[in-house]
């Protein structure tokens, strides 16, 4: 982020002009210092910045706390975590120069880099910093709707997540994989807290919540409504596989939520953190170094810390930081 000086002094108008044309000297040599100085490199200035998602998801929560840690070990810059709407957003706010860091699914990070739906041009200099957690497609009907199958969604009333979201990009895909688009269906473009109160007061007849597990929303609407899990099963991640390289096969435990009394497979995709090249190489070691050795810490803010896994760095959708490679490298 470039912070550039707004005081918006001038040169007293009652001086003499010499000393005007001094002072005016003296000011565009200033000027000229800060901007050199601002000019060393992206993300050298003291405050950074790192996307997250909504006050209620598992992003903001580890965001926070990642953030503190950055500011506590890298004491020269101040580190935020940002409420933002989630992975498109995020990925578009770290071309515009306005995040330095930000956590995304799978899928945004491979369509901004590719240049995919959402996005104007592919960001060639997007690259993967460090990985989170999985995230695990629930697909959640209504007690009742006789929706068994993802192909049982023709004509139904469905969530597919907030506008432009992950949630919703995976959405539109798994209706592809079954021959389907939103003409096919009713959808509706809810939070995962509205979806669970949707499918409770009867409103929608299934939603498609991209998530940790176990998710707040899906733990609400299967314990007060009775709502169910229906799989995703292998054909389809096969037909996804295809065509979308980022996922991978998941499953919802028993046991996790009310009802769920067996393994329900469903597809998974990863998180990650990412920036762009220009990011500075200590910023990345640091963001690095708290993942691998200060991970206890970040269990005890948010369990799904425990799921962070180094090694799956070997399978990012795109590049990684060339300090991310190094460090990497020296392990």
């Amino acid at each position: 982020m470039t912070y550039r000086d707004s005081s918006g002094h001038t040169a007293p108008r009652h001086l003499p002009f010499g000393m005007r044309r001094g002072a005016l000297a003296a000011l565009a040599l200033l000027l000229a210092s800060g901007i050199v100085a601002c000019g060393e490199g992206f993300g050298s200035d003291r405050f950074m910045s790192i996307g997250t998602a909504g006050t209620g998801g598992i992003y903001y929560v580890l965001g926070g706390a990642l953030a503190s840690h950055m500011s506590e070990l890298d004491p020269a810059r101040q580190y935020t975590a940002e409420v933002t709407g989630g992975s498109v957003e995020n990925v578009n706010r770290v071309r515009a120069g306005q995040l330095d860091l930000a956590m995304v699914l799978a899928i945004s990070a491979y369509d901004a880099y590719t240049g995919g739906r959402d996005t104007d041009q592919p960001m060639e200099n997007l690259r993967i910093v460090a990985p989170l957690y999985p995230n695990i497609t629930h697909v959640m009907v209504r007690r009742g709707s006789g929706i068994e199958s993802l192909e049982d969604l023709a004509g139904a009333r469905i969530s597919v997540g907030p506008a432009g979201s992950g949630t919703e990009q995976i959405a539109r895909q798994l209706l592809e994989a079954v021959g389907m688009t939103y003409a096919d269906v009713r959808e509706r473009y809810l939070s995962f807290a509205e979806s669970s109160s949707a499918i409770q007061d009867g409103a929608i007849d299934a939603a498609i919540i991209s998530v940790g597990y176990p998710a707040a929303a899906v733990l609400e609407a299967t314990t007060t409504a009775g709502a169910l899990l229906i799989p995703i099963t292998q054909d389809i991640l096969d037909r996804l596989q295809e065509r979308y390289p980022y996922y991978q096969a998941g499953e919802i435990p028993a046991g996790v939520y009310r009802g769920v009394t067996e393994t329900v497979p469903t597809v998974a995709m990863m998180n990650w953190v990412v920036g762009r090249e220009e990011l500075p190489a200590d910023v990345v070691d640091t963001f690095l170094d708290i993942l691998d050795q200060r991970r206890d810490q970040l269990i005890q803010v948010h369990e799904m810390a425990r799921q962070i896994d180094m090694a799956t760095l070997q399978t990012a959708p795109i590049p990684l930081h060339s300090a991310t490679e190094a460090w990497l490298d020296r392990r």
